[in-house]
């Protein structure tokens, strides 16, 4: 008995003395690791949670506002139905509709994706250089690793809250005096489908020119001021509609994407509480055995 003693101690200052750590200590310090990650993913779920509701309260101000910014796109539908472009145009303008906000699922790659897409339309075909002006920050990122060399003016700042009417004119008149030529606009932007799902759209804008040309406008007598502050009027209507319906499926997609991260986070609490668990149990049995073992041996 007293040799049996002998050699587990000699076993044990060996193995000490080499840096292998008894079994119990690797079960406490893999128990310790699963309670510092439960501690964590607990912590997210709060957050998640706490965006999800703030997300709510917000989207229900965001349809509001569409509601009211769709009035001034069906204002524009009415007007650019009667000034048809006579010739196809080759040289877009593209203005992209986006945000500098993340954690909102696809909801910028998504216009990003509709952008390249219609560059590289052979069925409706546009110059390869024409401009790309980009609202918000995570589409810019985006747009200027695939078509850097499109992009001519960018926007950030803009509609943090719900969009307002002189959001969108302030980036009109920014637009009309860059100095970008272009025979028409493209607006790049994300539809409300509903309070889960949206999809990525294009809004065609008449121009000034567009204006002059179209047998409607010719038929009248008017000066030039006229069709340049209209079309100015109509591109700042046109923005403040895809402004507003953007931030309604930005909410909406934050609002979902929050949601799913929470499940997610649910999910993984119960595993690594089930993991815990096991480990605390075997560590007990191991516990248990070592007592008995030494019990019996004396």
């Amino acid at each position: 008995m007293f040799a049996r003693q002998s050699v587990a101690r000699l076993a044990a200052q060996q193995a000490h003395r080499h840096g292998a750590a008894p079994q119990n200590a690797r079960n406490m310090a893999t128990l310790r690791e699963i309670e510092l990650r439960l501690k964590s993913v607990r912590n997210i779920e709060k957050i998640t949670k706490s965006m999800k509701m703030i997300a709510s309260t917000k989207l229900a101000k965001a349809q509001r506002a569409m509601i009211a910014g769709k009035q001034y796109g069906i204002a524009n539908s009415e007007i650019f139905d009667h000034t048809p472009s006579e010739t196809p145009a080759k040289r877009k303008l593209f203005i992209v509709v986006s945000s500098d906000k993340g954690l909102c699922g696809g909801i910028h790659s998504s216009v990003s994706k509709a952008t390249r897409r219609a560059i590289a339309d052979t069925e409706n075909p546009v110059d390869a250089d024409s401009p790309i002006m980009v609202i918000g920050d995570k589409s810019k990122a985006q747009l200027a690793r695939a078509l850097g060399k499109n992009l001519t003016l960018t926007f950030n700042q803009i509609g943090r809250d719900i969009p307002t009417f002189a959001d969108a004119a302030g980036v009109a008149d920014l637009i009309v005096k860059s100095g970008v030529e272009y025979d028409s606009i493209a607006l790049v932007y994300n539809k409300f489908v509903s309070a889960i799902s949206y999809e990525a759209g294009i809004v065609e804008v008449a121009n000034e020119n567009t204006f002059k040309e179209s047998p409607g406008f010719r038929a009248y007598e008017m000066e030039d001021d006229v069709t340049k502050d209209l079309a100015e009027f109509s591109l700042a209507n046109a923005i403040y509609a895809a402004l507003v319906e953007a931030h309604a499926c930005e909410q909406s997609a934050r609002r979902n994407a929050m949601d799913n991260a929470s499940k997610n986070a649910k999910d993984m609490i119960g595993t690594l509480t089930m993991q815990y668990n096991r480990g605390r149990q075997a560590a007990i049995t191991n516990e248990l055995v070592d007592i008995i073992t030494g019990a019996s041996a004396l």
